[in-house]
């Protein structure tokens, strides 16, 4: 199968290009290259001839009907976007130029294209759109996001993935098109951008400065290993039913100050300091618009494809951090381009 694989340079689009490659498919990436997609994390595939890359925006539609034209493609798994909460606070419209107006620009140059092939390839054809679990908001102490929970996004992030969501939706229902939705909780592991909580948490430590915890810390999140994701992503894109949605989560539940003494205990370990890095956790000002907790059922994916995650998440940790500690060079490069960690999202909720 040759899949077209948007946002394929980042965190989880590599991941998932990486493992397409592994079980034998062929790959287009195609990314803009924005702040945090990176090259480096699809070096160990990119000299296979089943690889290809292209450098351009979703929003370019001329470039994406090129794209489908050259490369002829037998599905799409749309994961570029822009996904960090905090920028989105700040800079909420850039959220809805990528989430929302690009998702529906590919899919008007996913269905011309659908449209142009024969019957067979027609038939055959699939788009996978993977989205979030914040696009149904937040849970009190108990419960788990399923299918069938009402969408109630509460951030600019949340909302845009959800309105992409429901494109995608219509863009099935209205056209016929062959669509698939899944929702992930919070995923984690090697090449992750460090703005996000793992990342930061390690990268922070290693640098020796304090490692900031949002609110009391007591904020629960789904966490999935991102490699027992782009499993069960090619595994939907392959065998799940055409209109589903699915949900992806990785049955580890965690408040957030627990997942960082996680981290700070391995990193006692990998990399040692004079104190247990742990005494460097402070509490800083919450995130306006902070849901409380998520988490996922995702006892339909199990029960229709065979799926359940395989990582538990101390193991999962441990790996983590042990690859931020022996691939310092990656961070490094990142950190020559101008990201150093600062605080955003601080804008007062009205």
């Amino acid at each position: 199968m040759k899949i077209l694989i948007t946002g394929g340079a980042g965190f989880i689009g590599s991941a998932v290009v990486r493992r397409a490659i592994a079980d034998g498919h062929q790959v287009v990436n195609l990314d803009a290259l924005t702040y945090s997609a990176n090259l480096e994390n699809v070096q160990s595939v990119e000299s296979s001839p089943a690889y290809a890359f292209e450098k351009a925006d979703v929003c370019d539609a001329q470039a994406m009907a090129a794209i489908f034209a050259r490369h002829q493609p037998d599905a799409v798994m749309h994961l570029a976007a822009e996904s960090h909460n905090d920028r989105a606070i700040e800079g909420p419209l850039d959220f809805v130029r990528s989430n929302v107006m690009g998702t529906g620009i590919l899919l008007e140059a996913a269905r011309a294209y659908w449209n142009s092939l024969p019957e067979d390839r027609r038939a055959a054809f699939r788009f996978h759109h993977i989205s979030t679990d914040e696009v149904f908001g937040a849970l009190g102490e108990d419960g788990e996001f399923s299918e069938t929970t009402p969408y109630d996004p509460n951030s600019p992030y949340s909302a845009s993935k959800a309105a992409s969501d429901h494109l995608v939706r219509a863009w099935g229902r209205t056209y016929g098109f062959p669509v698939v939705i899944t929702n992930c909780s919070n995923n984690y592991g090697p090449f992750q951008f460090p703005e996000k909580l793992i990342p930061t948490v390690i990268t922070r430590a290693m640098e020796g400065k304090s490692i900031p915890v949002y609110g009391d810390g007591r904020q629960v999140r789904d966490w999935l290993h991102v490699d027992d994701h782009a499993d069960a992503l090619l595994l939907v894109l392959q065998k799940g039913r055409l209109g589903e949605t699915y949900c992806i989560g990785g049955d580890a539940s965690k408040r957030n100050i627990e997942v960082v003494r996680m981290i700070c205990a391995h990193l006692d370990k990998y990399f040692p300091a004079n104190t247990s890095h742990a005494e460097k956790i402070t509490f800083v000002t919450d995130r306006p618009g902070h849901d409380f907790r998520y988490a996922i059922d995702a006892s339909k994916l199990e029960s229709e494809l065979g799926w359940t995650p395989r990582m538990p998440l101390d193991d999962g940790l441990e790996q983590t951090v042990r690859w931020y500690v022996e691939n310092r060079g990656w961070l490094e490069r990142i950190r020559e381009k101008g990201f150093h960690s600062e605080r955003l999202g601080l804008v007062k909720a009205s």
